[in-house]
Formats: structure tokens, C-alpha cells, sequence
């Protein structure tokens, strides 16, 4: 059992809060003026208490993409102990609950890559598993390693499903691709989420595929909106305009890398009052360097350098971000977007894309994973189903 006292970010709005769990649950969610426990002030990791002022409780946060962190990398990840070690760094810092994102590499390692993520969701280590590649547009490669990349094809499809062993949530692909169409359909099958990414499609085709897979009964996602995407321009929208009404209509979810350096701040503020919180989920596209030094890294095979917390290839293309998803709330945070909004695209929204409907809110029945930030939004505490599992940004015994 534990409860915890304080501010917390509910769905209509933050307020003070009376919070109890038992058995990794919620039992008690009471906006409350009154404790209904007598407790005293602590800032320690005892499982109960009131918190210090200025502190706020949060759901644990949802990161529906992520390749890596803590200086290891999903898609180059040779063991459970990689795995772990990238998982847990995000873990430290309040994603309770991580999708690990592959990248394009030949389909015999993306398969192993597949396989082994399976295994660390079937263990609790991730959440799910992100197929991002090979079915990509070599004009809109960015960080993928174009060497690998396929036209779509329902034989591979299937071999990187099947590695996945039902644990992916979404496979990633450009629209315009001949053979897209058909995999898409393979996906609806499977229930997987159908996500356009990696593309260099124009209005007519993004459109085309998307109205096909929300016929068959999906609500795909644009993966990473505007990053790796042909450009909006007001003679030639390209895919971005569609993705971004398809949303507003409630039938599709954008992704924003909202780190300040993938798009502006200010930019994801004005999605957020186009299409609301409820259609965008906040990612960190983390690669192996979130939480590490500049230097240089691994992406699927390629050399990324890491230069001032930015991760480039040599030819300058970025290659996923350095952030923490707690870090990424902060920055929009900070570009206006209230609090509430920023912590329902971190947590709610991913959870709902995934299919993870026992988290990603502070309420009842849902597994007991919060997290305690203080003034500055920065990590304090972590509780995964209840029991602490990191304080101040480190995980604990």
C-alpha cells in the first residue's frame, strides 16, 4: 500500500489531491482541501506523506518512440543488458512505460532486434515495440540508414511481425510507396497502427492511404510530424496539412518531437490549439545519448555525433533527439502550453496509441505509476505499479 498527498495534474486541472494505491493500483483518486491520513511533511523515498510545496504529482509519463538512452541503443542492442540499460534511463526520469522504436537495417537484424524487444516486453523491461523502417522514402531517409531500405512488401511485413511476436503496436511507412497499400491492409489484419513516416508524399496519396486505413477500422499516426516529411507550402501542402485535418477530425494522432530543436516550441503550442492534447503524443525519438555526454553514438548502424545535446550524421541530418519525454513537457511547458495538456500528450494520448488502457492518467483501476516532480518539473520520485523505482533522476534497488 502506499498514497501520497499534494498537487497533482488531473484531468481538469491540477488541484490537490489524496492519492492511494494497493497491489501496483489506484484506489483513491479525491481532490481533496483535507488529508484523510495524518501525515507530515518528508522529501525522502518513504512510500507516503504530503509533499513539499511546489512539488506536483504526475501520471507516469508514455513514450510511444524511442530508440535508446543511458548510451544504449534499441536497434543496435545485442542483449537483454542493452535493453535494460536504455530502458532504465528513461525509467529514471518518470517514462514509466517505454516503446522501443527499430530503425532500418538489413530485415535479418531488424528481425533479431524485433525478437529481443519481445522478449523485453514480455518481461516488463518495454511496453511495446515501434517497426519504424524499412518501407521508407530514400528522399526522406534522415537518420535511416537508406542502404536498407525496402519497397513494401508483405513477406517482410510479416517476418518483422512475427519477430515481434504481437508486441508492436505501430509499423512506420511512407504512403506513397507502391506496395503500401497492401501492407497497410496486412496491418489492419494484425492489428497493428498504421503510421506515415519517413515520406515525401504529396497531399492526394497521404491522404488516399489514410482514409483507407481509418475505413478498416485504425486511427494511425503521423509519425514525428513535420521531421523527415515533405515540407508544408501553400502551392505543394504535402502530407503535413492532411495529417494535421485528420486529427482535427479525431482520426489521426500526431507525434511532435518537442525537444525545441526538432521543431520550434512555438510550433507545437499552435498544434496543440489546431487539434488538442488528446491528438498528439509527445515523443522523444531518444537515440543512445539522452541523459550522456556529447560524443559520438550509434543509430542502426550509422555514426551519430552529438554536438551541444544535438545528434547530427556527418552530413548535418539530425538523428532523433537527447531528451528526456520529462524534459520535452518542461519545453513546451515553457512555450505556453499548460501543464495539463503537455502531461496528457506525455502520458493519456501514447497510452490510448498503444493500446495501454490500465495507464497513462492519475485514476482509478489504472496501474499505480506516478511520477513527483518538483518546481522546476524536474524528476524526484518514480513509482512503477506502486513501488518506487527511482528518486532524483536515478533508479534505486
Amino acid at each position: 500500500m502506499g498514497f501520497l498527498y499534494g498537487r497533482a495534474a488531473l484531468p481538469g486541472g491540477v488541484r490537490e489531491c489524496d492519492i492511494a494505491w494497493d497491489n501496483g493500483v489506484f484506489t483513491r483518486i479525491t481532490p481533496s482541501e483535507t488529508r484523510t491520513h495524518t501525515t507530515t511533511k518528508n522529501d525522502d523515498a518513504a512510500p507516503g506523506g504530503e509533499l513539499p510545496d511546489g512539488w506536483l504529482i504526475l501520471p507516469g509519463l508514455v513514450d510511444e518512440h524511442c530508440h535508446g538512452g543511458g548510451g544504449a541503443s534499441f536497434p543496435d542492442a545485442e542483449d537483454s543488458a542493452e535493453v535494460a540499460q536504455a530502458a532504465g534511463e528513461h525509467l529514471a526520469h518518470g517514462t514509466t512505460s517505454v516503446a522501443a522504436a527499430l530503425t532500418t537495417l538489413s530485415v535479418e537484424r531488424m528481425e533479431a532486434g524485433a525478437s529481443l524487444m519481445a522478449d523485453a516486453v514480455e518481461d516488463g523491461t518495454l511496453a511495446a515495440i515501434l517497426i519504424e523502417g524499412p518501407f521508407l522514402s530514400s528522399e526522406r531517409a534522415g537518420a535511416q540508414n537508406p542502404a536498407y531500405l525496402e519497397a513494401p512488401s508483405v513477406e517482410i511485413a510479416t517476418r518483422l511481425l512475427d519477430a515481434a511476436r504481437g508486441h508492436a503496436w505501430g509499423m512506420t511507412l511512407a504512403p506513397e510507396l507502391s506496395g503500401a497499400s497492401e501492407v497497410v491492409d496486412l496491418l489492419l489484419e494484425r492489428g497493428v497502427v498504421p503510421t506515415w513516416g519517413h515520406t515525401h508524399a504529396e497531399a492526394g496519396p497521404a491522404r488516399e492511404l489514410q482514409e483507407r486505413a481509418v475505413a478498416g477500422g485504425a486511427i494511425p499516426v503521423a509519425t514525428h510530424l513535420f521531421n523527415a516529411m515533405r515540407e508544408l507550402r501553400h502551392r505543394a501542402p504535402g502530407p503535413v496539412a492532411e495529417y494535421l485535418a485528420a486529427a482535427r477530425r479525431g482520426s489521426c494522432v500526431v507525434e511532435l518531437i518537442g525537444d525545441g530543436v526538432h521543431i520550434s516550441s512555438e510550433l507545437v503550442r499552435n498544434v496543440v490549439e489546431i487539434v488538442g492534447p488528446e491528438n498528439i503524443a509527445l515523443i522523444t525519438d531518444a537515440m543512445a545519448a539522452a541523459g550522456m555526454a556529447d560524443g559520438t553514438y550509434e543509430l542502426g548502424g550509422l555514426r551519430v555525433h552529438v554536438t551541444d545535446g544535438q545528434a547530427r550524421l556527418r552530413g548535418g541530418n539530425l538523428a532523433g533527439g537527447t531528451s528526456h519525454l520529462l524534459d520535452i513537457v518542461r519545453t513546451v511547458v515553457g512555450a505556453g502550453v499548460e501543464l495539463n495538456n503537455a502531461v496528457t500528450m506525455a502520458s493519456a494520448t501514447p497510452a490510448r496509441v498503444m493500446g495501454l488502457d490500465d495507464r497513462g492518467a492519475l485514476e482509478v483501476g489504472k496501474r499505480a505509476d506516478l511520477l513527483v516532480v518538483d518546481e522546476e518539473l524536474r524528476p524526484r520520485r518514480v513509482y512503477r505499479a506502486g513501488k518506487l523505482v527511482a528518486q532524483d533522476g536515478k533508479l534505486v534497488a
